[in-house]
């Protein structure tokens, strides 16, 4: 299998270039990746647990959906995408943009754009990528990640404390 081509972007995320993921992620230089987070009517938020076949974070609780934007692909078509490869969602058009977040140690050198959606479920999810998912209401979440944040991705660490800072997150359990 061919490895996957990034475009590799500046401070600005402006494209500089491309290279294989593998030089990207060994030399830690700047690329793009999409989050979306699906929360369904009750305001609880689908999270998956990613397999242990990752390269990044095997075993950690991570957004609905992420992944790193292809060559010259768009942030908004590469949220409809990862919500159809990984979790089987399908959507007409790009999900909401809440914000972006500016490449950092913690995403792994991506910018970043969170997305959200809603829907219910149930998900048909992707087994090489995911080993498998729940819904927790937010207030159970945010005890969980006080208490084991390790138990995550960093990148959603962050994502999920810039969701609350901005009042993102839904009143629920």
């Amino acid at each position: 299998m061919r490895e996957e081509i990034f475009d590799v972007v500046n401070d600005r995320d402006e494209v500089l270039g491309q290279k294989p993921r593998s030089e990207i992620h060994r030399l830690k230089l700047n690329h793009r990746a999409v989050h979306v987070l699906v929360f369904n009517s009750r305001g609880e938020l689908f999270l998956q647990k990613r397999s242990m076949k990752k390269d990044c974070f095997p075993g950690a609780w991570d957004s609905s959906a992420s992944g790193h934007l292809d060559s010259g692909e768009s942030y908004d078509a590469c949220a409809v995408r990862e919500l159809r490869e990984e979790i089987g969602l399908a959507l007409a058009a790009a999900p909401d943009r809440l914000f972006k977040v500016a490449a950092c140690p913690e995403t792994g050198q991506e910018f970043v754009w969170v997305y959200r959606c809603a829907a219910e479920g149930p998900f048909m999810l992707h087994p090489e990528e995911i080993e498998c998912g729940a819904w927790f209401a937010p207030a159970a979440l945010n005890r969980w990640l006080a208490e084991k944040p390790g138990e995550f991705a960093s990148g959603f660490v962050l994502i999920w404390k810039e969701m609350s800072r901005r009042g993102l997150v839904p009143a629920s359990g």
